[in-house]
Formats: structure tokens, sequence, C-alpha cells
């Protein structure tokens, strides 16, 4: 019986000792991290590729920003329309002269 009993065990801890090798050779071919203890390992975050440089391609550069010709026009556009309205007389109001100068009693 005791034959037997070693000749399990004995096939037994080749058969791991298979298993452990096969998973040795996997890890090595495809780049993974061998975790046997199963302990937490950061491997897992540090693998992600970084988002930076994704999340910015999902916003096409705006030229406006940087053309002194396009902020030059939007700003000319601005007194237009500030100038319509004071003709009109819906400008804003002279310093003093606003609604929380009339609550106050002025």
């Amino acid at each position: 019986m005791s034959v037997s009993s070693s000749l399990g065990s004995l096939r037994n801890v080749l058969a791991e000792a298979a298993k452990r090798g096969v998973t040795e050779a996997r890890a090595r071919i495809f780049g993974h991290v061998l975790n046997p203890a199963g302990q937490r390992s950061p491997h897992k975050i540090l693998r992600k590729k970084l988002i930076g440089d994704k999340v910015a391609a999902w916003y096409p550069y705006d030229i406006n920003k940087d053309d002194p010709l396009v902020m030059a026009r939007r700003e000319q556009e601005r007194l237009n329309k500030l100038e319509m309205l004071k003709r009109r007389g819906k400008g804003p109001p002279k310093k003093g002269h606003g609604k929380r100068a009339k609550k106050s009693g002025r």
C-alpha cells in the first residue's frame, strides 16, 4: 500500500511541477505577472495606459482661442452691440444708478 500511495504522491508532485512550469512559461510568453500567493498587487493599475492623451484627443483644437484676429472681431461685435443697446436706452446704467442704488433710497 505504501508503494502505491508514494507513487500517487510522486505523480501529484510531478503534475504540480509541470503545471507550475507551464504557468511560468505562459507568463513569460504573454508578459503576465505571476502571483502564486494571490497577494494584492498594483500591477493591474500600473499596466493600464495613461488616459491624458486620449481625453485631450476628444476635444478638437480651437483656433478661436489663439487667433488674435478672431478675438478682436468678437470684441468689436460686443462693443457694437453695446453701442446699439445704449442708443435704444437699454445699456448698462451709470455707476451708482442701478437697482441696488434705487433700493437703498438714494
